[in-house]
């Protein structure tokens, strides 16, 4: 396999390239700083979910360890994104199982079911791929529609990590709002998603850092918040700016974090991307000019 250098000249690597591999679209969006916002949005979207995000709140004392939960996610998505196919299968067969054991209860009805139906499985996967994409291409990522297209398809991989058939999964921008369509519904804020939202606005943080959290983290929940469907916000019962306003902010916010110089962020640990190149070789480094539209 080879990958395009920047003068455009095909560039042997070796290694295992993992699922997506340096010429996918998911190599070259998965390592942008706005991510990390696109990961908040989906936290809000998700728990619109009654029964997704009960298996959620039934299982786990999310207020306790949801920091331990983000990142334990953010390096599951940086394995699957950028780990070799077996770490990959690994990490996945683990959430598998894990998921295979859990159940929850609808306080209404009685009813117990797994967290795992396919249903729900799917509604998590696409709040996830629908909320990277949103948060990429409204904060001015150089993604064509075609691309944006290949990247919802090349998702249909993750659908399967998750136990779900990949031919399920929508496989492009206009079946993943036909999707979100159906299941409309079915969506509410209960008293699970309104716990979900204090915590996001509001973790709990030592008090030396409570400053902190006010001045940054509120800042990227509340953007979080904002680029959510107009239905969301509806839901949840807060308002939200003009969509005008926070598209501007998302553009101003990631223009800011990409100055940052990437191989300074991609020092974080866990360190997928890193690791990924120095398996592959350094003619591999993500980058929006390598997104073929």
């Amino acid at each position: 396999m080879t990958v395009t250098g920047p003068d455009g000249v095909g560039v042997p690597h070796r290694g295992d390239p993992g699922l997506f591999g340096p010429d996918s679209v998911t190599w070259q969006t998965h390592g942008d700083p706005m991510m990390w916002i696109a990961g908040v949005r989906a936290l809000y979207l998700q728990a619109l979910h009654p029964r997704a995000v009960r298996g959620v709140m039934q299982n786990s004392d999310f207020r306790k360890d949801a920091w331990g939960r983000l990142l334990r996610t953010a390096d599951f998505v940086g394995t699957v994104s950028y780990g070799t196919a077996e770490a990959a299968e690994r990490a996945a067969a683990r959430v598998r199982k894990i998921h295979s054991m859990l159940t929850a209860t609808d306080p209404d009805t009685g009813e117990r079911y797994g967290v795992d139906e396919p249903g729900l499985l799917l509604w998590v996967h696409c709040a996830e791929i629908d909320s990277y994409l949103h948060i990429l291409l409204r904060s001015g990522f150089p993604l064509g529609e075609a691309a944006a297209d290949r990247y919802v398809a090349e998702h249909r991989v993750s659908a399967r990590l998750v136990g779900l058939d990949p031919a399920d999964a929508p496989g492009s921008r206009a079946e993943l709002a036909a999707y979100f369509d159906r299941v409309r519904p079915e969506l509410a804020a209960g008293p699970e998603a309104r716990d979900v939202d204090d915590f996001l606005r509001r973790p709990p943080t030592h008090p030396l850092l409570v400053p902190a959290r006010e001045a940054l983290w509120r800042r990227v929940a509340n953007l979080a918040y904002a680029s959510l469907p107009p239905y969301a916000h509806e839901l949840y019962g807060r308002p939200a700016p003009a969509p005008t306003v926070v598209t501007r902010r998302l553009r101003r916010t990631g223009t800011l974090l990409r100055r940052v110089p990437a191989r300074l962020r991609w020092q974080l640990p866990p360190k997928h991307i890193l690791r990924a190149m120095e398996r592959l070789g350094p003619g591999t480094r993500p980058a929006p000019y390598k997104v073929m539209r």
